[in-house]
């Protein structure tokens, strides 16, 4: 149930959403999170497990996506994923980024447990075999090509987390580093990374919707109660110093026009500072009286494109500018200009009226943020995992609390040193 409770003393009445939660630890390992929603006939069970991209071996990277394609490829005693769910009227999808992997299913209340028993049957063991590793081989290597190798810009991030990182394994990112690590993976690489990551332990599991917290234990325990537990994964990485030097590198792509990336190594996403980033990413680029917009685009006119946002990594994570020059802009300006806008924010001009008009925007997508029982669903597991189960209800109040000072303190701390990674694309002389 939620409960809404007036947070304003003021004639602006906002409100917040308070989500009530339960739960559950199985004697396996596997935490189970309920959430009893009234307002819909559906029910989602969304189920986190805690292994992504730094998690893999730097000789062997790509594993954690991978398995975000092998986990739909057939279970011990299901052999087709999809047909029972489309019976059953569910939807399913998940993502890998390199924190996490998460999978989830949305289905009719009455048809909980076909969710329930298509999701511990993976947990328990899926169908390995070299058919079925090669079809999903041929998948990933397929968007390797298409999303990062054959389209302008989309190998940035390849070239960017090495700049970025030295030592933390956010060097790569989840696609992988390179195409012949996914394409050299053998069957029992992939069973070693299942049976490390894949299990009750390292995992955390939230049933939300139209069903009580009684049911919701007892059919956990059914599915769930029986797959050996397994061990947790201990999440230590080595620690990414802050950069004392500015590093760079220029490609020479076939690419439209010249792009220019900014990364500064900023805290984590459970440091109370993130929400100081979050927020000045939408005062530089959110809107189009945003600074970038305004002043470099329209008013100057060095930029196509400019935007500016935070990767929110549960280790230190990345404030990143992006943007798109226009033709007769140098780099050097570019970069110039740019810093130019943070040294103003944080040495002159920033008033209460322009923080509080993108903090309004970000409390109203947090709200409605909890009008979703998958985006609930997600949020509970999410928070767990980063060790703040509640931080679904506390973030509003996080952002409120951010000042002006708070955000020029971070640019003065953060982003105005000369330390921080460029990545630079010349366009190919034609």
């Amino acid at each position: 149930m939620e409960l809404y409770r007036n947070i304003s003393r003021k004639k602006n009445v906002i409100f917040a959403v308070v989500i009530n939660y339960n739960i559950h630890k199985l004697s396996n390992g596997l935490t189970l999170i309920h959430h009893f929603d009234a307002n819909t006939d559906l029910c989602v069970t969304n189920i986190l497990y805690n292994v992504g991209a730094r998690d893999e071996n730097p000789d062997k990277t790509g594993f954690a996506h991978l398995f975000e394609h092998l986990m739909f490829g057939g279970s011990i005693n299901i052999p087709s994923f999809d047909t029972p769910l489309q019976k059953a009227s569910g939807e399913n999808n998940a993502f890998t980024n390199n924190d996490i992997t998460n999978y989830y299913i949305t289905l009719p209340a009455e048809n909980i447990e076909t969710a329930l028993w298509l999701e511990s049957d993976r947990m328990l063991r899926l169908d390995f075999s070299e058919k079925s590793l090669s079809i999903q081989k041929g998948v990933v290597i397929e968007e390797f090509k298409q999303r990062y190798l054959n389209q302008p810009y989309g190998d940035a991030w390849l070239h960017l987390r090495p700049l970025a990182y030295e030592t933390h394994p956010y060097q790569w990112a989840t696609i992988g580093k390179d195409i012949s690590h996914v394409e050299n993976a053998q069957l029992s690489d992939v069973i070693h990374f299942f049976e490390t990551y894949y299990n009750p332990s390292n995992a955390v599991l939230c049933i939300s919707g139209q069903i009580d917290f009684e049911k919701a234990i007892n059919l956990s325990e059914k599915w769930f109660g029986n797959i050996p537990s397994g061990k947790k994964n201990p999440n230590i990485y080595p620690k990414e110093a802050l950069k004392k030097l500015r590093k760079e590198k220029t490609i020479t792509a076939d690419v439209p026009q010249k792009a220019i990336y900014l990364a500064f190594n900023i805290v984590n996403r459970a440091h109370p500072k993130y929400y100081a980033f979050d927020l000045l990413s939408d005062i530089l680029s959110r809107s189009e009286s945003s600074r970038f917009t305004k002043i470099l685009i329209k008013e100057k006119g060095l930029f196509n494109q400019l935007e500016a946002y935070v990767t929110g990594d549960m280790d230190e994570g990345l404030f990143v500018i992006e943007g798109k020059l226009t033709a007769t802009v140098s780099f050097d300006d570019a970069e110039n200009e740019i810093l130019a806008v943070i040294r103003n924010i944080a040495e002159q001009d920033l008033d209460d009226f322009e923080l509080t008009k993108v903090k309004n925007k970000a409390l109203t997508s947090n709200l409605f943020g909890k009008t979703s029982v998958l985006n609930k669903a997600m949020s509970l597991c999410y928070g767990y995992n980063i060790g703040n189960v509640d931080l679904i209800n506390t973030e509003g109040d996080m952002l409120k609390s951010i000042s002006t000072d708070d955000i020029k303190n971070i640019c003065k701390d953060f982003l105005l040193h000369n330390n921080h990674s460029v990545l630079k694309y010349q366009p190919t002389l034609k």
